[in-house]
Formats: structure tokens, sequence, C-alpha cells
């Protein structure tokens, strides 16, 4: 096998994982897009998602509870493996307020 059989087989290798990686990409590229225009964000991403998150606290292995944002509207979300619940609202313009410490005896 000469020299010149390898660096063929070299080039061929090459080209072929540059074609694969620019696939990848390009299908990368366009389940994003999709995604996108799913959510509603606009194609020059100026658009807002329609939900934001914001915090999550767990609770137990499954259970957490979760602070989102809608459309302005913040919501407190209690999720669990079988459920989503809505525990709290505040309409749009009004935060939640910050909770006060708790102090902790031991």
């Amino acid at each position: 096998m000469g020299i010149g059989a390898v660096l063929s087989s070299i080039l061929a290798i090459v080209v072929a994982l540059a074609l694969v990686l620019g696939m990848a990409w390009g299908v990368i590229w366009l389940l994003k897009k999709l995604q996108d225009r799913q959510l509603g964000v606009a194609a020059n991403g100026e658009g807002e998602a329609p939900i934001r998150f914001l915090r999550s606290m767990p609770l137990g292995q499954r259970e957490r509870v979760v602070l989102l944002e809608a459309r302005g509207e913040t919501m407190l979300v209690g999720v669990t493996a079988g459920s989503v619940t809505l525990l709290a609202r505040w309409p749009e313009g009004q935060a939640p307020a910050k909770p006060m410490p708790v102090p902790v005896r031991f």
C-alpha cells in the first residue's frame, strides 16, 4: 500500500467527517428554528418566550415548587410526579413579596 493510497483514504475520511458534521449542524439549526416558531419567538430573536423560569425549590425526591412568569403574570406552581398544581398567582406588575428569613433553632 503506497503513500498515495493512505493520503487518499485520510482525505476521504476527513471529507466524510466534514459532511456528517455539516449535516448535524444543519439538523440542529432546523430543530431550533422549529422550536422557536412553536414557542412564538421571532426569527430575529427579538420576541419574548411566553414562559420564563424564575426559581425552583425541591421539597422532596420528586416534588418541587417552581416560580414562573408567563406573559407578565407570576405564578407559583407545585410539581409532583403525577401532577402540576397552581398554588398562587400574582397579576402583571405585582411581584411576590420577598419572604422573611425563618430563624433555625437547634
